[in-house]
């Protein structure tokens, strides 16, 4: 049974691309089913709702149909995956005051944060599982799958970067 699902890539593109060009072929690839973004120069944001058998197969979907309207786009960001805490509160209803509260009173048990700066970045999954399982707070599955894809997703992109032989010394040490 197919089920709707809302995600977001974002692309790196050529800058000579006219508007017009890109739109018709990426309509003609299949991407009737995306809001085509393009406010910065040299960037392409779709924001999907596909109809597939799992998050995996929809966002795969789209990626392929993408990578055939514009072979030399790249992939930046697939989302919903990394957030923070206005991120959160809002997807999950609360006010940025009390999300942040919970998460000072759950500090043993919350997600550690992917980058901690001026602002920290969690995984959206691992907040998502965390609400689910600690406060026993019902979270939509599709959102759960879409997550766990867009971080599956920035995970292989960014493992790609990664030099071998320092990942195999660190694979021997963790």
């Amino acid at each position: 049974m197919n089920r709707e699902y809302d995600f977001t890539l974002t692309f790196s593109v050529p800058t000579g691309l006219e508007q017009e060009t890109l739109e018709s072929a990426l309509f003609e690839s299949g991407c009737d089913d995306a809001i085509i973004g393009l406010g910065q120069k040299g960037r392409l944001a779709l924001n999907f709702t596909r109809e597939a058998e799992s998050a995996e197969k929809a966002m795969l979907s789209a990626l392929q149909q993408v990578k055939k309207a514009v072979p030399k786009a790249q992939l930046v960001e697939a989302g919903p995956d990394l957030v923070g805490i206005s991120d959160m509160a809002s997807l999950l209803n609360f006010s940025r005051q009390n999300m942040r509260k919970l998460i000072q009173t759950h500090l043993a048990s919350f997600p550690l944060p992917v980058h901690e700066g001026a602002s920290a970045l969690w995984h959206l999954v691992d907040v998502l599982t965390w609400f689910s399982e600690t406060q026993r707070r019902a979270i939509p599955t599709d959102l759960m799958d879409v997550a766990g894809v867009s971080m599956g997703v920035n995970l292989v992109r960014e493992v790609r970067r990664v030099d071998h032989q320092l990942q195999a010394q660190l694979d021997s040490i963790a």
